[in-house]
């Protein structure tokens, strides 16, 4: 990884490009970040930057972190993520992380939290077909009908498809497009949909296929 940076996801629109095409886009406002704290190998075992989004009141944080936050000398900042970076020799604590770190035309990899659909069925949750409503198959045609599982094994085997909760999972959508880089207001704009809710936090970073 080259750079990456921390932002949140305000919504989709259009935008039109060069030939009048319409591109769908999410915005996202993407910083300002700061770096928090930097991990070498010496010290570490690794090299890696904590950069931090969005401020956040002194009276909310919490003891440890607000010695993590004092030791680098930087304001609280509500969201941490971690970025091995190939090369963090140009970073220092402290420095900021703008939207202008990406450029029109770049790919990058999106991550963050899909929707929370709670409860739900195997049709929904899986795609199983519903049963035969032809001939008295009653009240249970969205069930998942037998398991299969008898006096033996007398068990449900781990993985075996059940109704459960759905949704709220780490996502990554790779290799899109940066259609629209805004640097005075930390607005990036990507071509098609991330991950996640209106408000949601994402990750960006330059992406491996690129």
């Amino acid at each position: 990884m080259q750079k990456g940076i921390i932002g949140k996801k305000l919504g989709m629109t259009q935008l039109f490009d060069e030939k009048g095409n319409v591109v769908p886009v999410t915005v996202i406002e993407a910083g300002p970040c700061v770096v928090v704290q930097k991990k070498t190998a010496e010290n570490d075992g690794y090299e890696a930057v904590q950069i931090g989004y969005g401020d956040m009141k002194a009276g909310k944080v919490k003891k440890p972190l607000k010695g993590h936050f004092a030791k680098g000398d930087v304001a609280p900042k509500r969201v941490l993520r971690e970025f091995r970076l190939s090369d963090t020799g140009a970073l220092n604590i402290g420095d900021l992380i703008k939207a202008d770190v990406f450029a029109e035309g770049e790919r990058v990899d999106v991550t963050g939290r899909s929707k929370g659909k709670g409860y739900q069925g195997v049709i929904k949750r899986f795609g199983f077909s519903r049963l035969k409503e032809s001939h008295g198959s009653g009240p249970v045609g969205r069930h998942q009908g037998s398991l299969g599982a008898c006096s033996s094994p007398s068990r449900v085997f781990k993985g075996t498809r059940l109704p459960g909760h759905m949704g709220c999972e780490r996502v990554t959508v790779q290799n899109l497009d940066v259609v629209k880089v805004d640097s005075e207001n930390n607005i990036i704009a990507i071509k098609g949909a991330v991950p996640g809710p209106k408000g949601g936090i994402v990750v960006i970073a330059d992406s491996v296929k690129a």
